[in-house]
């Protein structure tokens, strides 16, 4: 197998190599490089700029059930290898610099990395090891394509990896990670909490990392008024549903505080500067805003409502059901205020939360049908409660 040298130096064993470099990245300072190479060679490839990892092995959970895509690389690999180079696309790599040793037929590669092709790495990588006490089994056999791409240009890598991915059904949270756009986020985040690191990729599923989806649907809940998309109505329900919208806005509003001109996912455009407060809003408010939702999501407030579906442990209230908390939450939005330059939530003296939490029954009761899905979807349940923290917010101010 391809083993490092050095950090950055991967040496490569190829069966043949090519050079296609066309004149457009001459001009860009680039090399591009096809052939075919031994299986063997890219399983300690790094995947590290790629979209996402291996699915089989995602971090956090259990391996997963392997998808039709998984179990016919595998098949064809077992039941015919002679056949894997021309049934399998290959893979993709990047390298920021290389050097071709034809005598001994290895290319020398400086920080390289596969950028479409995990899938593919993966399954090999577990047939090799399934194979290894195969004595008659040669690693040599059986070859794959592959492409690489010479350039120290990040964005570019960054690019590619996302354009060669995205005809497998990329999430966009691990397109947003990919392009460094939730970094700002984090980094505001721990400044509550130091350890603290958002999921940028749909492959870290493990309970340690902050559910960045998550996060964004309770920001945007949080919007005030006078910061909501203009010419928009001010409708926080699709914060409680829909986490890849929420997601995607939060990428236009991202684009647009950094880009004085930029094009939007959605295809709207948005002025520079309403998209820099917002997105400082974002930022301001990131670690409060989780620290409210796991605050609600327990609140004993709710003993003693008999409300169904609030999981229980006795009279301990484990679990408020989100259809419920989103209302809650969106209507605090009356409460942000900026002091200084940073926004904060800031309740009224007079604020008690068992205001709120007697109108969320209430609400859940009359207009949802008891039925915390219904709640967190439908609009007037979003009104009643925003009506009533407007009503203390506008008495503190008076008082």
């Amino acid at each position: 197998m391809s083993k490092q040298n050095h950090p950055l130096q991967f040496a490569l064993n190829y069966y043949n190599i090519r050079k296609i470099t066309g004149p457009e990245d001459e001009k860009n300072h680039r090399d591009i490089y096809v052939g075919q190479a031994p299986i063997a060679a890219i399983v300690d490839l790094s995947t590290e700029e790629n979209v996402r990892d291996y699915l089989l092995e995602a971090e956090g959970k259990k391996r997963r059930v392997p998808t039709q895509v998984h179990k016919a690389i595998e098949a064809t690999l077992k039941e015919r290898p002679e056949n894997f180079s021309v049934l399998n696309s290959g893979v993709t790599i990047v390298a920021r610099a290389c050097k071709v040793d034809d005598k001994n037929r290895v290319v020398y590669l400086e920080a390289p990395s596969i950028i479409n092709g995990s899938q593919t790495k993966g399954i090999i990588k577990d047939y090799l090891q399934a194979k290894i006490e195969d004595t008659e089994f040669d690693v040599n056999d059986t070859h794959i394509k592959y492409e690489l791409i010479v350039t120290d240009d990040e964005d570019l890598i960054a690019e590619i990896s996302i354009a060669r991915n995205f005809q497998n059904d990329v999430m966009t949270i691990s397109i947003v990670g990919r392009l460094k756009q939730l970094d700002e986020l984090e980094a505001a985040f721990q400044k509550g909490d130091p350890t603290a690191k958002l999921k940028k990729s749909e492959t870290k599923l493990s309970e340690d990392y902050v559910k960045t989806e998550r996060l964004l649907q309770v920001i945007w809940a949080l919007v005030p008024e006078e910061l909501w998309f203009p010419n928009k109505e001010f409708n926080k329900v699709y914060t409680y549903s829909m986490k890849t919208k929420c997601l995607k806005d939060f990428q236009d509003i991202y684009s647009a505080a950094k880009n004085r001109e930029s094009s939007t996912a959605s295809g709207d455009k948005y002025d520079h500067e309403f998209a820099k407060a917002l997105y400082s809003f974002f930022l301001d408010i990131a670690y409060e805003a989780m620290q409210l939702y796991e605050k609600w999501k327990c609140h004993q407030g709710f003993r003693g409502t008999r409300l169904r579906k609030i999981e229980r442990d006795g009279s301990e209230i484990v679990e408020v059901p989100d259809g419920i908390i989103f209302p809650i939450i969106a209507s605090f939005s009356s409460f942000a205020i900026n002091r200084d330059g940073h926004w904060k939530i800031e309740f009224p003296k007079i604020w008690n939360d068992r205001e709120i939490i007697g109108a969320a029954a209430s609400a859940y009761m009359n207009i949802a049908g008891s039925n915390p899905w219904n709640m967190g979807k439908h609009k007037a349940c979003y009104s009643a409660l925003y009506t009533i923290t407007s009503i203390y917010k506008r008495i503190g101010q008076q008082s």
